[in-house]
């Protein structure tokens, strides 16, 4: 993979080059990262982007500072490569930012400026920002009956505590030696998965549990798809019963529009949920332990009605529809209320044994 990685970024800084000893105005063509150019993919079930692209010239005003630090970008990355090392997305900001000689222009003033241009290329040679040796703060952990290989390390998810594994981003990197689980539950707070995991209800279903901390990262999403894809397991999401938490499963599911370039390596299309629905607060006597929706929730929820995604599907209409006309909203923590171990014990399994899901 990496000499992969190599190959492209050469071929990247090879054409700029040509372009100079051409004598023409040195361009990099990036795909537009816009919502004018995100098209939903009805027979992947995903978020993709289109194929309309930009270029940035050398030799324009408005573009000179970004192709300079786009090839900063893009030659920083290269040497991590080249030395076989990572470094954080903010180590990069750090390393790259200084003052061009005989200027008061700074190269990169604000983290916010290198941050985009990293996505830059990622779509223009069509990458992971990972398999560019960048990487982020850890989020999200999981525990089952899972043993990898990391970085040389052999790691028992197991045979963690209470702490389970703490989530890299750096998943591609990972060899899975041995799993044995049927499934996958992702468990949207961790508050969700303190109780799961505590309760060992990975053990008990035979499952993999992730917690992701609200939206899930990229390396928890990642994780998500391979043991989806490459150990064949079903996914299903546990979220708030609310439009933001219905949004969090959409992501894992069929991708964000900021990263539909990546949808493809991160998305898990078959990905089902399992709950919290807004039909449960009344099946299983949760009115007592709602929250009032906010307007910022509804508003949300209706929006949520014009992606097709949902739009399509009439049980996804009619929770979102009942969310809106009931003006209720639930968390995870609600189903304590019927008890500490109630979702452990009662909710999941009932869930489970239904098989009562939402595609």
């Amino acid at each position: 993979m990496p000499k992969d990685v190599r190959k492209e970024m050469e071929k990247l800084g090879r054409k700029v080059l040509q372009d100079i000893e051409k004598g023409e105005n040195p361009n990099i063509e990036i795909p537009i990262r816009a919502l004018s150019n995100v098209i939903y993919d009805k027979r992947t079930g995903q978020l993709t982007l289109g194929t309309k692209t930009s270029k940035r010239f050398y030799f324009n005003v408005a573009h000179s500072k970004k192709f300079m630090q786009t090839l900063m970008v893009g030659a920083f990355c290269k040497s991590l490569i080249d030395e076989n090392i990572h470094a954080s997305i903010r180590d990069m900001y750090y390393n790259l930012k200084r003052t061009l000689p005989d200027s008061n222009e700074n190269t990169f003033d604000e983290q916010s400026e290198s941050d985009p241009i990293i996505v830059d290329m990622e779509v223009a040679i069509d990458v992971l920002r990972e398999q560019l040796h960048l990487t982020t703060d850890r989020k999200g952990i999981v525990a089952g009956n899972v043993v990898i290989e990391d970085r040389g390390d052999s790691i028992d998810w197991s045979k963690l505590g209470s702490g389970g594994w703490s989530i890299p981003s750096t998943v591609d990197e990972v060899d899975f030696k041995k799993v044995n689980a049927d499934f996958v539950l992702v468990v949207e707070k961790n508050a969700g998965f303190e109780r799961l995991h505590e309760d060992k209800f990975w053990q008990k279903q035979k499952c993999v549990l992730i917690g992701t901390g609200g939206q899930p990262s990229r390396g928890t999403r990642l994780l998500i798809q391979r043991l989806n894809e490459e150990h064949k397991l079903p996914v299903y999401v546990m979220t708030d019963s609310d439009s933001y938490g219905f949004y969090i499963y959409s992501v894992i599911k069929s991708g964000s529009i900021s990263l539909a370039h990546v949808s493809d390596r991160i998305a898990t299309p078959s990905a089902k949920f399992i709950g919290l629905t807004v039909s449960d607060i009344f099946d299983y006597d949760l009115k007592k332990a709602t929250i009032k929706a906010k307007e910022v929730d509804i508003k949300r929820a209706k929006e949520l009605l014009n992606y097709e995604w949902f739009s399509k599907n009439p049980r996804w209409k009619k929770e979102i529809n009942l969310m809106i006309e009931k003006g209720v909203k639930a968390e995870i923590e609600a189903l304590s209320h019927r008890g500490l171990k109630f979702m452990s014990e009662t909710y999941l399994p009932d869930k489970l044994k239904k098989g009562d899901f939402l595609d």
